[in-house]
């Protein structure tokens, strides 16, 4: 046994080894539900396999009463459930730090450490000898974990029933049998341990005014609200949740109280190419249509993704980025479709891409995709990833401003097309690059050929060289109106420093904790969370006025920091990279090690941080 470390109230980390298909994921919400509903600021983050059981998982309950949303990069209470992973759990426990295991099968290798705490608890044999049958003692020993961590960290027993009288709400029966391996972990630690253990909850007031939600939900409520009637989509991870997510809030509010009918339409294609397809095909005659998938959903896309910048057809498309290149890590995360999905498609085309960095972005940017799509008439994709995608995290009240009317953009009607001499799909008459269109039906005079061949400003094929550059031309001259229309860089230039940090995404909250311990190092630094693309004048404001800029993206090839070459006029020898790709989210610490690696004077001997991208 080890001296326990000092108190640590609301401020450490709690890593629960399991096995996938074991039921233990619901253990692990209840207990941050329970958490959360204390007031104090909390973070969950599932690292899972990409088969259905029998393969490690590890779920990450990250308690900080400073609302930090990054990955802690350290551990301090490890629930190790999984023998085939010990050894590694073992060793992952900060110094001063607790390890709970079963011990109903004693582990002597555990006790090696002498700097960490360990503590025994028969978590198999109290399932064994109060309750029946196999699958049942399984699912309970997981939920038995929890009521240990109940008393060790202080937690209120009472409120984990009132959660659990949620969660199984149509089925009661569950809420005993749940409460009853509750108590037997609460009760035997309780006898045979001091508790709580230095590191343990105080009810805080930090999360009112807060939600827990995920992104991929959150992304699929902004499609309902933004006014989404078809989703088609193939199934791929990290995306099918939002998918999923749409169809039960499509099931709620798009289906006529008086008949039956639902009002909205929900494809499974044979494939991604299929459902691009039918997202293009709906978006052309009206509807407003999405599809969600991940990197090679894209790789797959690109052609059809073509077509619709081509024809100046609406599209939506959602990115939730996992682990490349090919199948990669299904589960684990990177920002690795930067490239893929900034120029999809043959040939000379950029598509609007934006990112949002955490699930309340992926809720209000929903809208701003659609409406976007609508009023550049092209491709719009919202790039998230699956650390945002299918995380829990704490998050401000979504709100909704009932006065919302979709932005259509330049959609003719019967009667404007009636005052017209002639129609003509792509000439622009305003000089923004944006031209008028039409829907199919409204009148014979509004009809065109929507062309993914050469044509001309009148719709006409054409193979002229003049006339088919004059199009493109005028595409650029519609990209460079988009960079007004996009959503704005977020900037803080407080530090009024020469030094900046420029992101995207979900690096933003292991930046802010970041820029925090860099004060303390006596280091200022200014901030720019770039939010779409294409790059915005302040982008490049921003760019211009600092001399040394920190790139920090989550992936292998700096392809963040490549579209920042290409589309500005930023020097490159003021760019220094700082690249994660190891799979799992990024965390504060890689980002101060990178910066003081590289502001220090020469001789220093302060550790440096690896800038590759392999965990610190």
């Amino acid at each position: 046994m080890s001296q326990s470390a000092p108190d640590r109230v609301n401020d450490f980390t709690i890593k629960i080894a399991t096995v996938n298909g074991t039921g233990s994921a619901s253990a692990n919400t209840l207990l941050m539900k329970s958490i959360f509903r204390s007031g104090i600021p909390v973070m969950g983050k599932n690292y899972f396999p990409s088969n259905i059981q029998g393969l490690p998982t590890w779920y990450e309950i990250r308690v900080t009463r400073d609302a930090y949303v990054a990955r802690a990069g350290r551990t301090d209470l490890m629930v190790a459930m999984n023998a085939e992973t010990y050894a590694r759990d073992v060793k992952e426990v900060a110094p001063g730090g607790y390890l709970i295991y079963d011990s109903t099968w004693p582990r002597p290798a555990l006790l090696k450490r002498e700097d960490i705490t360990v503590l025994g608890v028969p978590l198999a044999r109290l399932c064994n000898e109060n309750f029946n049958g196999v699958r049942t003692r399984i699912l309970m020993k997981n939920i038995c974990y929890a009521g240990v961590l109940v008393a060790l960290l202080d937690l209120d027993l009472a409120r984990i029933r009132e959660l659990l009288a949620e969660t199984y709400a149509k089925k009661p029966q569950l809420v005993e049998s749940n409460m009853k391996a509750i108590q037997l972990g609460y009760d035997y630690a309780k006898q045979n341990f001091t508790c709580p253990l230095p590191l343990h909850v105080a009810p805080l007031d930090k999360t009112r005014g807060n939600i827990m939600i995920d992104g991929n939900t959150a992304a699929a409520l902004g499609c309902v609200y933004a006014g989404a009637t078809v989703a088609a989509w193939y199934p791929i991870t990290p995306s099918t949740s939002l998918m999923d997510a749409f169809k039960m809030f499509a099931d709620r509010v798009r289906v006529d109280k008086e008949t039956g009918a639902r009002n909205f339409a929900f494809i499974q294609a044979e494939d991604e190419l299929a459902s691009i397809g039918m997202v293009i095909g709906a978006m052309w005659n009206g509807a407003r249509a999405f599809t969600a998938t991940s990197g090679p959903g894209i790789s797959l896309m690109n052609e059809f993704l073509g077509l619709a910048y081509y024809a100046e057809v609406p599209a939506v498309v959602f990115d939730i980025q996992r682990v490349g290149p090919s199948t990669g890590m299904p589960t684990r995360t990177q920002q690795c479709d930067l490239m893929a999905a900034a120029y999809a498609s043959h040939g000379d085309t950029r598509h609007v891409c934006l990112y949002p960095a955490n699930p309340e972005e992926c809720f209000y940017m929903a809208v701003q995709a659609f409406d976007l799509a609508e009023r550049l008439q092209t491709p719009v994709l919202v790039l998230s990833d699956i650390d945002i995608g299918m995380n829990d995290w704490m998050c401000r009240d979504l709100k909704w401003d009932d006065a919302y009317r979709p932005d259509r953009g330049k959609m003719l009607s019967k009667e404007e097309l009636l005052k017209l001499e002639k129609f003509y799909r792509f000439v622009d008459k305003d000089g923004d690059g944006i031209t008028y269109r039409t829907l199919p039906g409204v009148h014979p005079k509004g009809a065109y050929f929507t062309r993914g061949s050469g044509h001309t400003q009148f719709g006409t094929y054409t193979e002229d060289s003049a006339e088919y550059q004059q199009v493109l031309d005028r595409l650029l001259v519609k990209w460079n109106t988009a960079k007004k229309l996009v959503p704005r860089a977020v900037i803080d230039a407080t530090a009024n420093s020469k030094v900046g940090i420029v992101s995207i995404g979900s690096c933003d909250g292991a930046i802010h904790e970041a820029i925090d311990i860099l004060k303390g190092h006596g280091v200022g630094v200014d901030y720019m969370r770039v939010r779409a693309f294409p790059f915005s004048e302040d982008v490049e404001r921003f760019l211009a006025v600092h001399e040394l800029l920190f790139v920090v993206e989550q992936n292998r090839d700096a392809q963040f920091r490549a579209l920042l070459t290409l589309e500005t006029q930023v020097e490159k020898s003021k760019l220094r990279s700082l690249l994660y790709y190891d799979g799992l989210p990024i965390s504060s610490s890689f980002i101060v090690e990178g910066v003081l690696a590289e502001l220090e004077p020469r001789g220093a001997t302060q550790p440096r941080a690896r800038t590759s991208g392999a965990k610190p």
